[in-house]
């Protein structure tokens, strides 16, 4: 077993787990206390500088950032299911939404929820309602977001989008709910749903 995955339930490595459960290969899940800041200890600063998880480590590579995970795991076990090939024409739109969740919109809701104040056309997450506008178009008229294909940019944007209406950081547009519910239908979701409760129980973790 060569992946091991930095873990804590109510990190982003829940959603890594979702991503190892569409994928069926082999891990290990290592419990990392984040009430006690193990995740500041140094041979995780070694693994990765920021000091945060998921951290995944696969024999000699080390992969750090949800979507980067995500994207490495998906070329390397699932090329041409998980994640479409090179010369697809349906790589662009792959990569487009797996970069969106984290680059658009995390920072446009928390733009949002803490009311900065900047000029959209500086930032790089824009306007908060073309956002909006863009993550409708994503999943309105087609199942997944390749269309009736699904890939890890749905684990990516589709955990996303998840996390944020279940803390009420999204507004729940009838697409957005509809497709969350196409994505917990999933048996790896509810797998790794399962799993990452399991663990949160095991510690004493009230996952609320």
């Amino acid at each position: 077993m060569s992946i091991v995955l930095y873990h804590h339930p109510f990190s982003r490595a829940s959603s890594v787990v979702w991503m190892l459960e569409e994928l069926g290969v082999p891990h290990e899940l290592r419990f990392v206390d984040l009430m006690k800041g193990a995740h500041k200890a140094p041979e995780l600063i070694a693994l990765n500088p920021m000091g945060k998880l998921p951290i995944l480590v696969d024999g000699d590579a080390v992969v750090t950032e949800s979507a980067a995970i995500g994207l490495y795991l998906a070329d390397r076990y699932s090329l041409g299911r998980l994640a479409p090939l090179p010369d697809d024409p349906l790589r662009g739109t792959y990569l487009r939404w797996s970069f969106f969740a984290p680059s658009v919109m995390e920072p446009g809701s928390m733009a949002k929820a803490a009311n900065w104040q900047f000029k959209p056309s500086q930032a790089g997450w824009g306007d908060y309602e073309a956002m909006l506008q863009a993550m409708e178009s994503a999943v309105t008229g087609r199942e997944f977001l390749l269309g009736d294909r699904f890939s890890m940019a749905d684990v990516i944007f589709g955990g996303t989008l998840r996390y944020m209406l279940r803390f009420n950081m999204l507004e729940p547009k009838p697409a957005f709910v509809a497709y969350s519910e196409r994505l917990a239908a999933r048996p790896a979701l509810q797998r790794a749903d399962a799993r990452n409760l399991a663990i949160a129980k095991e510690h004493g973790l009230n996952p609320g």
